[in-house]
């Protein structure tokens, strides 16, 4: 496990483009002023010596050292030891719908982008509670285990999409048979559950099996996507946008089922939540958990980080040096390759 203690100065690998930008100015000018001197066979005769490569070759080397004195600046650490601490908080677990009606753009600038955004905001809420991510269409796909680990979490969920899961479809069943693998701390008695859908169920076992999880004492709460007016199905066809159509060429418009949500929310022992209202539902989940009992849960995280800024610094430095000492004429190996086509005609 690693750690950046100054990221900041990664802004100054932006001066890279500049110096390549002024170096090939400055080679582009330099040829051009040399054909005004002499011609190019001219030119190989009074300077047999020269060697684009070779300065080419000097300006990766005086790069690459930048780049590393660069990252010795922001300091990497590496921690050296796992240990194990305790923490207090709740277990949570997102199950969240990646069907392909939830591309639908009757809530902006998505149902699955406004899905993510609340998400990631509830995350930003947390303390020291563990959270868990799943995907689901037609099946359910563990997305990321439950974990104290909320960058990684923001990470795993920003990449979710349709084209995670093989089998499209909407089955929250599917969804809430695997959040209940998730809570793996017997001793825990804040569980939580948030399924955040448009409410198309096509599984028609939701609110039993909801039923089973308020047994394990995992609330159940429902978060609605979507508009009863609906909208269409937005489908990528070879980079053009195209919309979803039945067998009888009709376009599908795809509705909010709150009914659904609401049934599985009631049968939870949770609340349905309206998503649409995203600072409502984050506002919502935020007082929830922050209200709930903490209870102790042991879990295992790196210590002891170590500087490993000396081996940047020390290998940059040593490319500059080198950089210094590279000349830019031609190296006999070097000419028998005839690299660029440096050899005269």
């Amino acid at each position: 496990m690693y750690r950046l203690e100054q990221p900041i100065y990664f802004y100054l690998l932006a001066l890279l483009p500049i110096i390549w930008l002024g170096y090939l100015s400055m080679l582009w000018w330099q040829k051009r002023t040399q054909k005004k001197f002499a011609e190019t066979k001219l030119l190989n005769k009074l300077v047999p010596e020269r060697s684009v490569f070779k300065s080419m070759l000097k300006m990766i080397v005086l790069s690459l050292g930048f780049t590393l004195l660069i990252i010795g600046l922001v300091n990497p650490k590496m921690g050296t030891a796992l240990k194990t601490v305790k923490r207090s908080g709740v277990d949570i677990v997102f199950a969240i719908d990646v069907s392909k009606s939830m591309l639908a753009e009757d809530v902006s600038p998505s149902r699955l982008e406004k899905a993510k955004h609340i998400v990631s905001k509830i995350i930003d809420k947390l303390g020291s509670d563990r959270v868990g991510i799943i995907i689901y269409a037609g099946n359910a796909y563990p997305l990321l285990p439950i974990t104290t680990d909320h960058s990684a979490a923001k990470m795993f969920l920003a990449n979710a999409h349709p084209s995670m899961v093989s089998s499209q479809g909407t089955a929250i069943g599917e969804a809430i048979k695997l959040a209940q693998t998730y809570y793996d701390n017997d001793e825990q008695t804040n569980r939580f559950l948030f399924i955040i859908s448009d409410g198309e169920d096509h599984s028609n076992n939701a609110s039993d099996l909801t039923k089973e999880t308020k047994k394990e004492a995992i609330k159940t709460y429902t978060i609605g996507l979507g508009t009863r007016k609906g909208g269409p199905i937005p489908i990528d066809v070879n980079g053009a946008i195209r919309y979803k159509k039945d067998h009888e060429g009709n376009m599908v418009i795809t509705q909010l089922n709150d009914a659904v949500l609401k049934a599985i929310a009631k049968a939870g022992n949770g609340e349905y939540v309206d998503g649409n209202k995203s600072k409502e539902a984050i506002a919502f989940a935020e007082e929830l958990i922050v209200n709930a009992d903490k209870k102790e849960f042991e879990t295992k995280e790196f210590s002891d980080y170590k500087d490993q800024f000396q081996w940047f610094i020390g290998l940059g430095l040593l490319l500059i040096i080198l950089d210094i000492f590279l000349l830019e004429k031609k190296t006999k190996w070097i000419q028998k390759l005839n690299l660029f086509n440096e050899k005269s005609k």
